[in-house]
């Protein structure tokens, strides 16, 4: 008579899945701060940073979708081409509550995902960076803990994912200081493209340096 066949064991707890958010302004309205370039370089090299992003965002293994905020009605259009989700943004004037309200619709359309908030000016992202950031950033949000990316000027945060209940972001001057005293976990600073943001010329310069994306190569006039 043959041994009783052990139980199968059981498969181990995969890691929750992630829904990006990534909110836009208006290329026309962004990156003031590259100074000595025209109007419309600016805004070509705004919507170029984003569509990296979002690019880089979308190969991202855990991310289950990525969610798009922005008032932009053509660059709306661009992205649901590739299959982006987007939404029109709720508080124009407030990015931190535009992505609370980002956050709740995670919640209604993918309640089992963390919402991570993501900035549009990554336009280095390697997707296999953000994919150990969002490992970290899930074993704390499942712990209960929100979680932070430091820029790197080491002042601003480029990602923040919390508790679907506590989501309670702190974009603005001195953000990274402002999540540390809120309690959230810094995680990602070995993760240096995705902490590059682009604001300024010298930003830019060195995102050009580590590398950028097929949409920024262009806009930047390399080829």
């Amino acid at each position: 008579m043959s041994a009783p066949l052990d139980p199968p064991a059981a498969p181990p707890p995969s890691a929750p899945t992630c829904v990006v958010v990534v909110p836009v302004k208006p290329p026309a309205l962004g990156k003031s701060r590259l100074v000595g370039m025209g109007d419309e370089q600016r805004r070509e090299l705004a919507e170029a940073f984003a569509l990296d992003t979002v690019a880089a965002a979308a190969a991202t293994d855990g991310v289950e979708a990525v969610l798009v905020v922005t008032d932009d009605f053509r660059l709306a259009a661009r992205l649901r081409g590739t299959g982006v989700e987007v939404m029109p943004d709720g508080v124009s004037e407030d990015l931190n509550e535009t992505l609370v309200q980002a956050a709740a619709e995670v919640v209604r359309r993918w309640p089992d995902a963390v919402p991570v908030a993501l900035c549009a000016d990554l336009p280095g992202l390697r997707p296999d960076e953000l994919a150990s950031v969002l490992v970290e950033a899930a074993r704390h949000v499942s712990a209960g803990r929100a979680v932070f990316v430091r820029d790197r000027a080491g002042v601003g945060t480029t990602a923040y994912a919390a508790p679907a209940g506590s989501f309670a972001p702190s974009f603005g001057i001195g953000s990274a200081a402002a999540h540390e005293r809120a309690g959230a976990v810094e995680v990602g600073s070995d993760a240096t493209s995705v902490r590059t943001d682009v604001d300024d010329l010298a930003d830019l310069g060195a995102a050009l340096v580590a590398g950028v994306g097929p949409h920024t190569t262009r806009a930047s006039g390399r080829r």
